[in-house]
């Protein structure tokens, strides 16, 4: 692996949610769900070093003491400045790509998450970014986000808008003129972003993730987005848990400052 491949993966962490307060650390088959996830991370060929990037207040200790007792690399950073605690990590243990997937994706695929990383060092020499969100195709909860380490930092250097701050990377994807951004779809030609979520934000996500693993994992721990839809073919009521909240996300909050994102990209409650 040459200088430009070294990669690591970072996992945003907290126990803070005004959603779901603790939702982190809720049980999936007997772990925390941020562990299931870095085990899911961990899983794919590609990711490099995961990190478990939490916040400086004290009530994030527990995430750092279960890394501890997981064997879990962990940063921590900025409670609210997300771009700047993802920054800081990557200084922390250098790379030259860093990779970020939120916390609140327990259902993620390695697969997916290989194939969005193959792409980009199959092409590394062409893109600044590259991601399967813009636009997004797989099923919400699967989000891979690859950048240069000199993306990042300019991001770091130069993003003002709280948005910007929160949510680490729109600095980046927002501005296609100026970084060279690439997408990776969901094969098929297909589109659940907008009907599938696997993502945690309510009470009905974690129902329906725990669900998911209490019917896949005990077979097969690593069961990827294949499994997942086959499943709710012959469980429409697993389905139906969280259905109202599909096509809900964050860009709903935010459609009058986002130039690359429309109205057809979110759904509001």
């Amino acid at each position: 692996m040459n200088e430009k491949e070294r990669i690591i993966t970072i996992i945003q962490t907290r126990r803070g949610s005004s959603r779901l307060p603790d939702k982190v650390l809720m049980p999936l088959q007997g772990k925390p769900l941020f562990v299931r996830q870095a085990e899911r991370v961990k899983a794919a060929r590609l990711c490099g070093r995961v990190i478990i990037a939490t916040t400086t207040e004290a009530g994030d200790d527990p995430i750092e003491a279960v890394c501890r007792q997981e064997g879990l690399d962990c940063f921590r950073g900025d409670a609210l400045d997300l771009l700047d605690r993802h920054y800081q990590a990557a200084l922390c243990f250098p790379a030259e790509t860093v990779i970020k997937i939120p916390s609140d994706c327990p259902l993620i695929d390695p697969i997916i998450i290989d194939k969005v990383i193959s792409f980009y060092l199959d092409h590394i020499d062409e893109y600044d970014f590259v991601s399967n969100l813009h636009p997004a195709t797989y099923p919400d909860g699967n989000d891979v986000e690859i950048m240069t380490f000199s993306a990042l930092e300019r991001a770091w250097r130069e993003a003002g808008r709280p948005l910007e701050r929160e949510h680490s990377t729109p600095y980046i994807w927002e501005r296609p003129e100026q970084f060279r951004i690439g997408n990776v779809t969901m094969e098929g030609g297909v589109d659940y972003s907008m009907t599938h979520r696997f993502t945690i934000d309510y009470a009905e996500d974690y129902a329906f993730i725990r669900a998911v693993y209490d019917e896949l994992y005990p077979s097969n721990p690593l069961f990827g987005v294949g499994d997942i839809l086959a499943l709710l073919e012959r469980r429409p009521d697993i389905y139906a848990i969280n259905a109202g909240y599909a096509g809900v996300n964050w860009y709903r909050h935010h459609l009058d400052e986002l130039k690359t994102v429309g109205a057809e990209q979110t759904k509001h409650l």
